[in-house]
Protein backbone atom coordinates (compact mmCIF):
# COMPACT_ATOMS: atom_id res chain seq x y z
CA UNK A 1 0.00 0.00 0.00
CA UNK A 2 1.06 3.67 -0.44
CA UNK A 3 -0.20 6.58 0.88
CA UNK A 4 -0.39 9.42 -1.87
CA UNK A 5 -1.17 12.95 -1.71
CA UNK A 6 -3.84 14.45 -3.57
CA UNK A 7 -3.49 17.85 -2.61
CA UNK A 8 -7.08 16.92 -1.28
CA UNK A 9 -6.20 15.34 1.91
CA UNK A 10 -4.52 11.56 2.02
CA UNK A 11 -5.91 8.49 0.87
CA UNK A 12 -4.75 4.68 0.64
CA UNK A 13 -4.59 3.31 -2.64
CA UNK A 14 -3.83 -0.68 -2.89
CA UNK A 15 -1.76 -1.95 -5.57
CA UNK A 16 -1.34 -5.83 -6.36
CA UNK A 17 1.87 -5.66 -8.62
CA UNK A 18 4.54 -4.73 -6.18
CA UNK A 19 6.54 -3.84 -9.41
CA UNK A 20 3.56 -1.18 -10.52
CA UNK A 21 3.71 -0.40 -6.51
CA UNK A 22 7.45 1.27 -7.00
CA UNK A 23 6.62 2.37 -10.73
CA UNK A 24 4.23 4.46 -9.24
CA UNK A 25 5.45 5.58 -6.17
CA UNK A 26 8.34 7.22 -8.34
CA UNK A 27 5.76 8.75 -10.71
CA UNK A 28 4.03 10.58 -7.87
CA UNK A 29 6.16 13.83 -8.39
CA UNK A 30 3.75 16.07 -6.72
CA UNK A 31 4.05 14.10 -2.99
CA UNK A 32 6.41 16.22 -1.20
CA UNK A 33 8.10 17.30 -5.19
CA UNK A 34 10.01 20.16 -3.66
CA UNK A 35 12.03 18.14 -1.20
CA UNK A 36 12.87 15.57 -4.19
CA UNK A 37 13.94 18.21 -6.51
CA UNK A 38 16.57 19.41 -3.79
CA UNK A 39 17.90 15.82 -4.13
CA UNK A 40 16.96 14.46 -7.78
CA UNK A 41 18.14 17.57 -9.51
CA UNK A 42 21.70 17.23 -8.47
CA UNK A 43 22.10 13.79 -8.82
CA UNK A 44 21.44 14.49 -12.24
CA UNK A 45 24.01 17.14 -12.26
CA UNK A 46 26.46 15.33 -10.25
CA UNK A 47 25.83 11.98 -12.42
CA UNK A 48 26.74 14.56 -15.67
CA UNK A 49 29.07 16.93 -15.00
CA UNK A 50 31.24 15.38 -12.48
CA UNK A 51 32.95 12.81 -14.26
CA UNK A 52 33.71 15.34 -17.32
CA UNK A 53 35.13 18.11 -14.49
CA UNK A 54 37.54 16.01 -13.28
CA UNK A 55 40.75 16.13 -15.62
CA UNK A 56 41.57 11.96 -15.77
CA UNK A 57 44.59 12.61 -18.17
CA UNK A 58 46.25 14.90 -15.67
CA UNK A 59 46.03 12.47 -12.61
CA UNK A 60 48.68 10.38 -11.80
CA UNK A 61 46.41 7.88 -9.17
CA UNK A 62 43.38 7.35 -11.13
CA UNK A 63 41.92 5.08 -8.01
CA UNK A 64 41.61 8.32 -6.03
CA UNK A 65 39.33 9.95 -8.65
CA UNK A 66 36.91 7.08 -9.28
CA UNK A 67 36.09 7.05 -5.21
CA UNK A 68 36.17 10.94 -5.55
CA UNK A 69 33.07 10.40 -7.93
CA UNK A 70 31.48 7.53 -5.86
CA UNK A 71 31.87 9.71 -2.79
CA UNK A 72 30.11 12.95 -4.78
CA UNK A 73 27.18 10.72 -5.95
CA UNK A 74 26.46 8.60 -2.72
CA UNK A 75 24.52 11.01 -0.37
CA UNK A 76 22.17 11.79 -2.92
CA UNK A 77 21.58 8.68 -4.48
CA UNK A 78 20.63 7.58 -1.05
CA UNK A 79 18.27 10.40 -0.41
CA UNK A 80 16.77 10.35 -4.13
CA UNK A 81 15.92 6.34 -3.11
CA UNK A 82 14.91 7.41 0.34
CA UNK A 83 12.66 10.52 -0.64
CA UNK A 84 10.67 8.53 -3.55
CA UNK A 85 9.44 5.14 -1.66
CA UNK A 86 9.00 6.55 1.92
CA UNK A 87 4.88 6.69 1.18
CA UNK A 88 5.46 2.72 1.11
CA UNK A 89 2.90 1.32 4.10
CA UNK A 90 4.93 -1.53 5.10
CA UNK A 91 5.60 -0.11 8.34
CA UNK A 92 8.71 0.59 10.82
CA UNK A 93 11.08 -2.29 8.83
CA UNK A 94 10.42 -0.56 5.47
CA UNK A 95 11.20 2.98 6.87
CA UNK A 96 14.26 1.37 8.82
CA UNK A 97 15.36 -0.13 5.56
CA UNK A 98 15.15 3.40 3.65
CA UNK A 99 16.54 5.17 6.23
CA UNK A 100 19.26 2.85 6.22
CA UNK A 101 20.12 3.51 3.16
CA UNK A 102 20.13 7.66 3.36
CA UNK A 103 22.47 6.46 6.42
CA UNK A 104 24.97 4.91 4.15
CA UNK A 105 24.97 7.37 1.76
CA UNK A 106 25.98 9.92 4.44
CA UNK A 107 28.56 7.54 5.66
CA UNK A 108 30.04 6.49 2.11
CA UNK A 109 30.85 10.27 1.54
CA UNK A 110 32.21 10.77 4.59
CA UNK A 111 34.37 7.50 3.86
CA UNK A 112 35.56 7.52 0.23
CA UNK A 113 35.32 11.64 0.40
CA UNK A 114 38.09 11.24 3.06
CA UNK A 115 40.27 9.08 1.79
CA UNK A 116 42.04 11.09 -1.40
CA UNK A 117 42.65 13.99 1.59
CA UNK A 118 44.39 11.48 4.18
CA UNK A 119 45.91 10.01 0.85
CA UNK A 120 47.66 13.32 -0.52
CA UNK A 121 48.50 14.40 3.90
CA UNK A 122 50.61 12.12 3.93
CA UNK A 123 52.11 11.25 0.33
CA UNK A 124 55.23 11.37 1.16
CA UNK A 125 54.78 9.14 4.03
CA UNK A 126 53.55 5.71 2.61
CA UNK A 127 53.69 3.66 5.33
CA UNK A 128 51.73 5.79 7.97
CA UNK A 129 49.36 6.79 4.69
CA UNK A 130 48.38 2.52 4.62
CA UNK A 131 48.19 2.63 8.24
CA UNK A 132 45.83 5.76 8.75
CA UNK A 133 43.28 5.03 5.45
CA UNK A 134 42.93 1.69 7.13
CA UNK A 135 42.14 3.04 10.44
CA UNK A 136 39.80 5.84 8.48
CA UNK A 137 37.63 2.92 7.65
CA UNK A 138 37.34 0.97 10.39
CA UNK A 139 36.23 3.58 11.94
CA UNK A 140 33.87 4.60 9.55
CA UNK A 141 32.73 1.01 9.89
CA UNK A 142 31.58 2.00 13.37
CA UNK A 143 30.16 5.41 12.50
CA UNK A 144 27.69 3.98 10.01
CA UNK A 145 26.63 1.22 13.10
CA UNK A 146 26.03 4.00 15.11
CA UNK A 147 24.38 5.87 12.44
CA UNK A 148 21.68 3.10 11.43
CA UNK A 149 21.22 2.20 15.17
CA UNK A 150 20.61 6.04 16.59
CA UNK A 151 16.98 6.83 17.63
CA UNK A 152 17.51 10.44 17.50
CA UNK A 153 18.35 12.80 14.41
CA UNK A 154 21.02 13.81 17.42
CA UNK A 155 22.75 10.68 18.59
CA UNK A 156 22.73 10.37 14.60
CA UNK A 157 24.30 13.42 14.18
CA UNK A 158 27.12 12.58 16.57
CA UNK A 159 27.90 9.21 15.13
CA UNK A 160 29.70 10.99 12.61
CA UNK A 161 31.87 12.91 14.76
CA UNK A 162 34.40 10.59 15.05
CA UNK A 163 35.13 10.95 11.20
CA UNK A 164 34.53 15.24 11.82
CA UNK A 165 37.72 14.87 14.54
CA UNK A 166 39.74 12.47 12.35
CA UNK A 167 39.53 14.47 9.19
CA UNK A 168 40.06 17.84 11.56
CA UNK A 169 43.66 16.33 12.44
CA UNK A 170 44.39 15.99 8.88
CA UNK A 171 43.70 19.56 8.02
CA UNK A 172 45.80 20.71 11.14
CA UNK A 173 48.82 18.66 9.87
CA UNK A 174 48.14 20.48 6.36
CA UNK A 175 48.05 24.07 8.64
CA UNK A 176 51.00 23.33 10.53
CA UNK A 177 52.80 22.61 7.28
CA UNK A 178 53.99 18.87 8.78
CA UNK A 179 51.70 17.08 5.81
CA UNK A 180 50.86 17.41 2.25
CA UNK A 181 48.63 18.70 -0.12
CA UNK A 182 47.38 21.51 -2.37
CA UNK A 183 47.93 25.08 -0.37
CA UNK A 184 44.40 25.99 -1.69
CA UNK A 185 42.75 22.78 -1.06
CA UNK A 186 42.17 23.45 2.93
CA UNK A 187 40.08 26.11 2.90
CA UNK A 188 37.83 24.02 0.53
CA UNK A 189 37.37 21.21 3.29
CA UNK A 190 37.28 23.57 5.96
CA UNK A 191 33.80 24.80 4.25
CA UNK A 192 33.05 21.98 3.08
CA UNK A 193 32.81 20.45 6.97
CA UNK A 194 31.18 23.83 8.33
CA UNK A 195 28.20 23.41 5.55
CA UNK A 196 27.83 19.89 6.44
CA UNK A 197 27.48 21.00 10.15
CA UNK A 198 25.55 24.01 9.67
CA UNK A 199 23.03 21.64 7.69
CA UNK A 200 22.65 19.19 10.24
CA UNK A 201 22.07 21.59 12.91
CA UNK A 202 19.67 23.52 11.29
CA UNK A 203 17.89 19.94 9.92
CA UNK A 204 17.46 19.32 14.29
CA UNK A 205 16.50 22.55 15.14
CA UNK A 206 13.73 22.87 12.51
CA UNK A 207 14.55 26.02 11.60
CA UNK A 208 12.97 28.43 10.33
CA UNK A 209 9.24 25.75 9.92
CA UNK A 210 9.65 25.99 14.25
CA UNK A 211 8.93 29.92 14.49
CA UNK A 212 5.86 29.66 11.90
CA UNK A 213 4.50 26.26 11.54
CA UNK A 214 2.47 25.42 8.62
CA UNK A 215 4.39 28.08 6.67
CA UNK A 216 7.37 25.84 5.47
CA UNK A 217 5.39 22.71 4.73
CA UNK A 218 6.63 22.94 1.10
CA UNK A 219 9.63 24.95 0.36
CA UNK A 220 12.08 26.30 2.26
CA UNK A 221 11.91 24.46 5.35
CA UNK A 222 14.81 22.49 7.52
CA UNK A 223 15.28 19.99 5.66
CA UNK A 224 15.29 21.49 2.32
CA UNK A 225 18.04 23.77 3.51
CA UNK A 226 19.98 20.95 4.69
CA UNK A 227 19.70 19.39 1.38
CA UNK A 228 21.20 22.78 -0.30
CA UNK A 229 24.12 22.93 1.90
CA UNK A 230 24.64 19.43 1.73
CA UNK A 231 25.14 20.00 -2.05
CA UNK A 232 27.28 22.98 -1.16
CA UNK A 233 29.34 20.79 0.81
CA UNK A 234 29.75 18.07 -1.91
CA UNK A 235 30.73 20.99 -4.46
CA UNK A 236 33.51 22.28 -2.07
CA UNK A 237 34.66 18.37 -1.36
CA UNK A 238 35.15 18.42 -5.31
CA UNK A 239 37.13 21.71 -5.95
CA UNK A 240 39.69 21.00 -2.96
CA UNK A 241 40.04 16.95 -4.00
CA UNK A 242 40.61 18.28 -7.47
CA UNK A 243 43.56 20.68 -6.30
CA UNK A 244 44.77 17.69 -4.12
CA UNK A 245 44.70 15.47 -6.75
CA UNK A 246 46.41 17.70 -9.38
CA UNK A 247 49.06 18.99 -6.91
CA UNK A 248 49.62 14.66 -6.46
CA UNK A 249 50.90 14.81 -10.15
CA UNK A 250 53.23 17.29 -9.76
CA UNK A 251 54.70 17.23 -5.82
CA UNK A 252 57.77 15.26 -5.81
CA UNK A 253 58.71 14.24 -2.24
CA UNK A 254 62.08 14.61 -0.49
CA UNK A 255 64.47 11.69 -0.96
CA UNK A 256 66.41 12.34 2.06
Amino acid sequence: MWKIDTGMGRECVTISSVATDLLLSSLHWWERRSTRMTVGIPLLCFLVLLPLNIPWSQISVTWLGVVHFLACLSPQLGSVVYHLFMNHEGGEPVYKTLLTLDMCGICMINTLGALPIVYSTLLCYPFTRTVALLMYILLSGYAIYCAITARSRVRRLRSFAWQALFRFSFFLLRWVGVGGGSPTSLRHFLTMDALAVVGGVINITRIPERFRPGLFDYWCNSHQIMHVLVVGSILYLHWGVLDDLLWINTYHCPTD
